[in-house]
């Protein structure tokens, strides 16, 4: 977050260096989280309602193509993180269309480029760039009418906490540091390719939930007690979805061990 503010500073320190600037939709919202970790009135709804389309995000996106144009770099945007899904051809389908409409609002809004999670989404992501981008870069598109203030690149987005968006956090956090710990730094979860600022985002986001003792939208309040019970009936439904032997071998334990230190500490760890 604090690099938003400093976007044409980087670009010139850099100079001849540099490429461009990348707009990462969960790298924003994890620094955002650490950055205000101890404001109340700056709690996020839960992950998966934080999409592009948020103001704050948008006025980041925005920002960030008019800066890297104005100053002749190029404008890249996030990942999309789907990865096909093989033996559901339903469920691909709306994977792959949310990831053209992604790539279309990308393209239009100026982006020179993008990046994918799977090599099968390639194809998916250059027939949008090159049907709406059909020069090299969209360098001369200078974004002239984009006017963001401060307040709009810090202003909560709007939502909800729902218990299956605060017991997602809690699968795919501890699924990915499991497998973190055995050496993997890039993981699969439910078809999407997930990395360490996934973990960040969740641990951070519950972290703060039971900080400030936020209310889910059935209206339980977060807590110790819930959170150490939901967990643990998190954990046994992993359990059974992967079996015992799995579940062991797979540093599960460890993981949670740290999972709940790190979501528990009294004060949230950089």
């Amino acid at each position: 977050l604090p690099a938003v503010f400093e976007m044409h500073e980087i670009l010139h320190a850099l100079k001849g260096r540099i490429a461009g600037l990348n707009c990462g939709r969960w790298d924003y919202i994890f620094s955002y989280l650490k950055t205000f970790r101890a404001h109340r009135d700056r709690v996020l709804p839960e992950r998966g309602q934080v999409t592009m389309a948020a103001p704050f995000l948008k006025a980041y996106s925005e920002l960030l193509i008019q800066t890297c144009h104005r100053r002749g770099a190029h404008a890249m945007v996030g990942m999309a993180a789907q990865i096909p899904i093989s033996g559901d051809e339903v469920a691909n389908a709306k994977a792959m269309e949310r990831v053209r409409a992604d790539k279309l609002r990308e393209v239009k809004a100026g982006h020179d480029g993008t990046w994918v999670a799977h090599p099968a989404l390639v194809a998916v992501a250059r027939q949008i760039f090159d049907e709406h981008m059909p020069t090299p870069n969209q360098a001369s598109r200078l974004r002239d009418d984009v006017k963001v203030t401060r307040d709009e690149l810090i202003a909560p987005a709007a939502g909800t906490i729902t218990r299956t968006g605060f017991l997602n956090n809690i699968d795919v956090c501890v699924r990915y540091l499991a497998a973190w710990l055995d050496g993997l730094g890039c993981v699969p979860i439910h078809h999407l390719m997930e990395d360490a600022a996934t973990a960040e985002i969740s641990r951070s986001q519950i972290w703060q939930q039971l900080h400030f003792g936020a209310t889910l939208e059935d209206g339980q309040v977060v807590t110790r007690a819930l959170f150490d019970r939901l967990l643990a009936e998190e954990m046994e439904r992993v359990k059974g979805e992967i079996g015992p032997d799995n579940y062991a071998a797979g540093r599960f334990p460890e993981a949670i061990e740290i999972f709940q230190s790190l979501s528990t500490a009294d004060t949230l760890s950089p």
